[in-house]
């Protein structure tokens, strides 16, 4: 059966929340949803973005707009952030999550429950935090994970950055898992580092989930599959010319 579908208007500007999937880039998921409104408008370019970028191994909220929409996208990824994550004690990477191999081991048997908690909580509030060096940051006008790829060493400033709320939601020993609320520009892999560094340990992060972006929840979010079906099936505001 058919869904009832809202109409929809991708040239005045739809906003649609994305449930993104794992290893998908966030470039990726708009890329998918760009080339099903070019294919049901029938035009050859068409302007759609996201507001607040993924990383792959990272899944949950993601804003797309289309459109005049794409104007509202700043405004958009400034809005707070919830986040689920998973982190594992004892080992770093280079990249602060999975995309690359463990480099140095660490004790993790002095860690408690309690040690963890007390750790988490030191982070609430307006904290500086050093961007990771697989990021998106700029240097020299290139992209730090460039440097980073290719064994470059680079430094990178601290940058201000606010934890909302930050609670433990589960704690087995070798992985902790908690719920954080930040602001903009929060890197959650640098979190990680810095908490393992905290608990006189080591950390990286190998699952994380965006709960919320702003006013949407991934409740609210469709699936890669739902938004295409969409796309292709709600009744149209404005149809292009051919």
């Amino acid at each position: 059966m058919e869904q009832d579908f809202k109409p929809m208007d991708f040239i005045n500007g739809e906003i649609m929340a994305i449930d993104k999937p794992l290893k998908w880039t966030s470039f990726d998921a708009v890329k998918r949803l760009r080339g099903a409104i070019q294919k049901r408008l029938r035009i050859k370019k068409f302007k759609v973005g996201h507001a607040g970028t993924l990383d792959p191994l990272a899944t949950g909220v993601l804003i797309v707009c289309t459109g005049r929409a794409t104007k509202r996208i700043e405004d958009l990824q400034s809005g707070d952030k919830e986040y689920i994550a998973t982190i594992e004690l004892g080992a770093t990477t280079p990249s602060f999550d999975l995309e690359t191999e463990i480099n140095a081991y660490y004790p993790t048997d002095h860690i408690t429950e309690e040690l963890v908690k007390e750790t988490l909580e030191s982070f609430r509030g307006d904290i500086m935090q050093v961007p990771p060096v697989f990021s998106a940051v700029k240097i020299e006008g290139k992209r730090a994970y460039k440097f980073a790829r290719n064994g470059k060493e680079i430094e990178l400033k601290a940058k201000p950055i606010k934890i909302k709320e930050i609670e433990l939601l589960e704690f087995t020993g070798k992985t902790l898992k908690f719920r954080v609320e930040c602001g903009k520009g929060t890197y959650i892999r640098a979190l990680a580092r810095d908490i393992g560094e905290k608990l006189n340990s080591g950390a990286h992060l190998i699952e994380l989930r965006r709960t919320k972006v702003g006013n949407i929840k991934i409740k609210d979010c469709m699936k890669i599959e739902e938004a295409i079906d969409k796309i292709n099936n709600a009744p149209l505001v404005f149809q292009a010319s051919t």
